[in-house]
Order: structure tokens, then sequence, then C-alpha cells
């Protein structure tokens, strides 16, 4: 049975306006997995209306409420954790153990979200007037446009709905038009958690056709958005122009460094999970690899044999690694990359060739400035090796891009390691560890065209609250002295 999913809004299964539904595939063979809604202006009114509506009885919920609401949320994804696996499996081609990854990350991020709605605090602060009882509090902001990708569909649900409920906003949810159906399914255990209708709304469709509208909507009081450079840019002007705050976590090219002194060893283990986590297409992957010249070719030749025995196999077995790449026009992107390089002169030391949907791991040397994959993100299992003479250089070419989002160092020299680290022009740099890494509760985000703001439940109450000043004059004190 191909299930077919409606909008979620008003705490109801809603058809859409213009009574369409779209097609959404399994990326492993291109099978019809589910029909989803296809949204329209009509319908992202009225889930921004009633999450408009629900906000002025839920921003007054207390926070021992949210706080139950939530753990009861992250209880619920335990007791269900074999239904979103294999939602994360057919729907969006995560192997197992990504997918266990993600579920994992979610129960964590509603938890700690959970614990965050206690720690929404004001200050009272001295008055320069006499009798003046000087205090600051925190107000939710409203309606919250959350706008998820594809990759990590679950993580990303939960990262931007459940600090938005924590704060007291309300939500409306564009899924990608790729990973619907987790979210609808998400929506249910929110509901099921006891958080009132509205208070969580979700709309599935196009992005190009409905993005503009509901970031631009003027009871769309802010905008969290995870996706590509180009489209925040796009979404970033949208909210300029309206004032409105927005959090955008994008792109990137993140850089992985492995000086002479490193275990090699680990850099190639580490280096392997922070470029083929779910086949590349994540923004934090180490798509650049840069080594220093004493123990390039070992790196390479060490890196490139443990590639060539990273499992293709079947998405539910433990040992399998790659999946498919997620849609026709995402594995055209990474054909045109590869066939660019190696039509310029870059050498394919491994790799390069498909396997149904899948691409096996692919590692370039000898890249140069001309070929696309030197500066554009590939977002798949691509990825370059590049050769320095030493550290100052390690890190000129690691800060010789427009992205600024993860990196890893790899260094027994604890002083590198730590000057490499401040001086790496990242939002998030690891040492000794894979560039892919996430807490629920770091300040998680990039600098230049990988984004604006930060994600995680403590910096999260900043973005999604705004300060409120109040002074109370006691009666009997003589203000002028």
């Amino acid at each position: 049975m191909i299930k077919t999913y409606d909008l979620w809004i008003n705490g109801e299964h809603t058809k859409p306006a213009s009574g369409k539904y779209f097609d959404v595939l399994n990326p492993l063979d291109d099978s019809l997995y589910c029909k989803a809604a296809e949204s329209n202006q009509t319908d992202i009114n009225n889930a921004v209306d009633a999450a408009h509506a629900c906000f002025s009885s839920y921003r007054k919920c207390l926070a021992k409420d949210r706080e139950a609401m939530l753990t009861k949320a992250a209880d619920l994804l335990e007791r269900d954790r074999e239904e979103f696996l294999e939602i994360l499996i057919d729907e969006v081609g995560s192997p197992i153990n990504k997918a266990q990854f993600e579920v994992t990350q979610t129960i964590g991020q509603l938890r700690a979200a959970a614990g965050s709605a206690r720690r929404i605090t004001g200050q009272t602060m001295p008055s320069d007037t006499p009798g003046r009882l000087s205090m600051s509090v925190r107000k939710p902001l409203g309606v919250v446009a959350a706008i998820t990708p594809f990759n990590v569909p679950l993580l990303k649900a939960a990262k931007l709905v459940a600090s938005p409920l924590a704060t007291g906003n309300t939500v409306v949810l564009l899924t990608s038009e790729e990973a619907p159906a987790v979210s609808f399914r998400f929506a249910k255990l929110i509901e099921e958690a006891g958080f009132p209708a509205g208070s969580l709304n979700v709309v599935s469709g196009f992005g190009v056709d409905v993005g503009d509208f509901l970031t631009d909507h003027p009871l769309v009081k802010a905008v969290m958005f995870t996706g590509s450079s180009v489209v925040g840019k796009h979404i970033s002007e949208i909210c300029g122009r309206n004032m409105k705050p927005c959090v955008l976590e994008l792109g990137g090219k993140s850089p992985y460094i492995v000086l002479a002194d490193a275990d090699l060893g680990l850099a190639v283990q580490n280096a392997i999970i922070g470029m083929f986590f779910y086949q590349g297409q994540a923004c934090i992957a180490s798509s650049r690899i840069i080594v220093e010249a004493a123990v390039y070719d070992q790196f390479v030749e060490m890196y490139s044999a443990a590639a060539k025995q990273l499992s293709m196999g079947d998405l539910h077995e433990m040992s399998t690694i790659l999946g498919p790449i997620i849609s026709p026009r995402q594995r055209n992107r990474v054909r045109t990359h590869i066939e660019d390089a190696v039509s310029k002169g870059a050498t394919l030391v491994t790799g390069g060739e498909w396997e149904g949907n899948r691409c096996q791991p692919t590692i370039l040397t000898n890249v140069t400035e001309d070929m696309i994959v030197c500066r554009q993100e590939t977002f798949g299992p691509v990825t370059s090796i590049y050769s320095v003479d030493n550290a100052e250089e390690a890190l000129a070419l690691a800060n010789d891009t427009h992205y600024g989002l993860s990196g890893a160092i790899h260094t027994n020299d604890l002083n590198k390691a730590l000057s490499l680290a401040h001086e790496v022009e990242t939002g998030m740099i690891h040492i000794n560890a894979p560039s892919v890494y996430d807490e629920p509760h770091v300040p998680f985000g990039g600098i230049g065209d990988s984004g604006f703001g930060r994600e995680g439940v403590d910096v999260d109450i900043d973005a999604l609250t705004q300060w409120k000043w109040i002074t109370i004059q006691m009666p009997g004190y003589d203000q002028a002295h």
C-alpha cells in the first residue's frame, strides 16, 4: 500500500487546497514510496493562521508543561524507534548506521530542549533612579517558520521544532519535498505528546513555489532554515527587509587537516567517517583533505585502501556505509563534478563509478582552481586531497573558501592543534576527530556562505525570544536624588 500524506494543520489531516499530490521516490531504486500534498499559498495561510491563533494561548503554557511534553515526545520516539528507522531507510536512503545515529540524536535533542524550557530566565539590574526596580524578561516571538532539508530530516525537524516549542513559540514546518513522510510522522508524535492543535503545523510541497510566501508572511516572526547557501542568502534578504530574525545553517566545504606527526591510522579512520557518512550528503563532510607533504603519499594510499573496503550492501545491514544519492538532480551534480575534474586533469585515485543510484567512494588528487569540485559543494561521496609543505600552508588553504562550517585537525602537537583551531575560519572545528559531529546543546553553525546564527538549545533561547525591560517605581522615594 502506497501511503498518501495530507497536510497537518491545526491538529488535523488537511487536504491541499489545490487537490494536488506529488510523488516521493525511494532513492534506492526510484520506486514510489509515498504521495504527499502539494501546498500552495492558501495552505500556507491556513497553517500560519492556525499557528498564530494557537500562540495566543500557548505562549502562556507553563515551563513545566512544555518540559513534560517534550520529555514525553522523546519517550515516544524511543518507543517508536523501529518505525522511524524504516522511514529514514526507505524515504531518504539512510544506511541503518546513519538512521540509528539520527534517531538517537533526535531523542537527545528533544530531551535537551525539554530542559531548556526552565532556563528562559530574565535579570534584575541596578537602576540609576532611587527606589526603582529594574528587570528584564524574555518573551516568545510568535510563529516560527522552520524549513528542513532531506539529509537528516528527523533530526532537523526536531531541532527546528523543539526549541521554538520549548520557548513558547508555535511552528509552521515546511518539509523537504524529498522527505515529507518522516516530518508528518513526527507531527503525530508531537500531538501524542500533548502539544495543542496548531502549535506545530506541517506543510509539504516545493520551496520554489511556497518558500518565499512562508518566509515573507507578516505573521511569521522568525525563520529557521537548513539548506543550500543560495537559498539561504535569498531567505536572508527576505527576512532583512521585513526586520525578522533568521537562523541559517547552510552548505560547507570543510577542511580536514592532517599534519606529519598525526596518528595516520586514526586520521584515516576519522576521515572515512567525516567524508562518507550518509554517502557524503552532509554539509559538514570533509570534502577538502589537506595533508602535510611528509605523509601525503602514505595517507593517500591508506585512505584510498580504506575507502575501497566500504560496503554498498543492504541498507539494513550494519556493515553498509554507502547508500543511494537522493535524487536524479543530485546524482547529476555528483557526476558532473567528477567528470569535470577528471577532464581537466585531476587524478581519480579511486571511485567515480556507479552501482545503480549509488556512487562509489571517490577520491581525487591534483585538483586545481578551474575545477568545479575545488570550490563548490558536491554533496556526495567525493573528496579531494591536497598536499602542503607545513601547517602554515595548511591553514592558508583551509581558509581559502567562501564557506566556513566545520573542520578537523589531526596532530599530536597540542600547541599546533589549538593554534590552528583558533585560526581556521569555521564555526566548528574538531581536533583528532571527524568533522561530522553534533550535540544538542552546542552552538552549531557556520560563517560566510555556511550561514548565519547558531542552532542549539542554549543559543536558541536567544534566537527565539526577545527581551523586554520593565521598571517599577516604588512609592515614597525622592527620584531627584
